[in-house]
């Protein structure tokens, strides 16, 4: 899948056209990502961890009218009083709602009758979209919505793969199908960065997650990064050493997981040289940056190639000296930067760290129900940092701190590497 299918303009606070631009761009990218989808294809649900597609288009809507338009359009009445029981997802202050692992159980309301809903709300949101003083509760929306795009297009890869046929999303070869396919191109070798105090977290205007900030200082020691991501071919390598079969490289738990769940290969990879995509079975690049592997097979990895992951603080002082020179501050030392646009930092894979997630300093959760959003998943996930091809072009930045738990890997999660300087 190329980004370059998943365009958007970057999120600000910007009042005006702009925001009407950028609410109605993101609503219809998830319409037009779901165009070739059944009713049936966006009801099924494969997993706990994953939703149906439908689910989605009905849940972002469910926040434009949750906390938009209930909340601030005069005399707006809900679509229908029993989907927010639906489509609410894990906001307690919001009230009861359908277990998650339930969502694929939903075969009414209808994808058509869905999509009705979706385009009424939409409407009904111009007239709050050029309100001032909504704009940071609308851009929250818009990158909420982004972030659901991505677990859209997860989810339903997750969920054709369980199909013995394979089907494919897009069968035009030219189409939104590639996934990956950039990284040979890159150099191999390490950026070295010679630690100091450094600035971490959030800075300046435009949007960001309230799990982003504060802004504050961290102490780096002398590390070097790897300049690319780790390959299939690489990967290949681990597997032929004997990767999976030796427990010295594995952390405790991720023994046990490799053990119990029969873990041999990253997910979708199958004996014939090929892996599942959205396009279908495809041949496996060798050059391409390995994808949707969990975090315990990552720190295996680095281990067996003599190294480690990065922390998340170590990651952002590279990307941000690579995305802009000047955010990458540092307060007693300075790294050579990163070339422009270098080191696929941004639209392979997200990156694991070895960084548990966690709140910064001086975090406090919003008020209200949208505090909720990220303060409360602070607990036994892993940072990654980057973005990945399904990932809405705009949407991450250097400080951007997605997370998951260790053994999940249906996302395009991937690997770069770290040592000690």
């Amino acid at each position: 899948m190329h980004r370059s299918e998943l365009q958007n303009t970057p999120i600000s606070a910007a009042s005006g056209r702009a925001m009407v631009a950028h609410f109605r761009a993101t609503r219809a990218l998830t319409e037009a990502l779901v165009e070739p989808l059944s009713d049936a294809d966006a009801s099924i649900q494969s997993m706990e961890d994953a939703s149906p597609a439908k689910w989605h288009l009905a849940h972002t809507t469910w926040f434009w009218e949750t906390f938009l338009l209930r909340e601030h359009a005069p005399g707006y009445r809900l679509h229908n009083e029993g989907w927010p029981y639906l489509f609410n997802s894990y906001y307690e202050a919001e009230g009861a709602r359908i277990s998650r692992a339930m969502r694929g159980l939903l075969s009414r309301p209808t994808l058509a009758e869905v999509l009705e809903w979706r385009a009424a709300v939409t409407e009904a949101m111009a007239a709050l979209i050029d309100d001032p003083a909504l704009a940071p509760l609308i851009a929250l929306g818009i990158a909420h919505e982004e972030q659901h795009i991505e677990l859209l297009l997860t989810d339903i890869k997750h969920a054709l793969f369980q199909n013995p046929l394979g089907p494919a999303m897009w069968s035009d070869p030219h189409s939104r199908s590639r996934e990956g396919t950039g990284v040979g191109a890159l150099s191999t070798g390490w950026h070295h960065h010679p630690g100091g105090i450094a600035l971490v977290g959030h800075q300046g205007e435009g949007f960001a997650f309230d799990n982003e900030g504060p802004r504050h200082r961290v102490l780096l020691e002398p590390f070097a990064m790897a300049d690319r991501l780790v390959t299939n071919g690489e990967w290949d390598a681990f597997i032929a050493d004997g990767g999976y079969r030796d427990p010295r490289l594995w952390l405790a738990d991720g023994w046990g997981w490799v053990q119990r769940d029969g873990i041999a290969a990253p997910h979708y990879w199958g004996e014939d040289g090929k892996h599942f995509t959205h396009q279908g079975w495809q041949a496996r690049s060798p050059d391409a940056p390995v994808t949707h592997i969990s975090f315990y097979e990552a720190d295996a990895f680095a281990t067996w190639a003599g190294a480690r992951l990065p922390t998340e603080f170590e990651w952002e002082a590279v990307a941000a000296a690579a995305h802009d020179p000047a955010a990458g501050q540092q307060l007693d030392a300075a790294g050579p930067p990163l070339p422009q646009g270098s080191a696929g930092l941004f639209g392979d894979c997200w990156q694991y760290t070895r960084s548990a997630y966690l709140p910064y300093p001086g975090f406090r959760p919003a008020e209200g129900a949208v505090g909720e959003y990220n303060g409360k998943f602070m607990s036994g996930q892993v940072v990654l940092r980057g973005a990945s091809c399904a990932t809405v072009r705009g949407h991450s930045r250097s400080s951007y701190r997605n997370f998951f738990y260790p053994h999940q890997r249906w996302q395009f999660t991937g690997l770069r590497l770290a040592k000690d300087a």
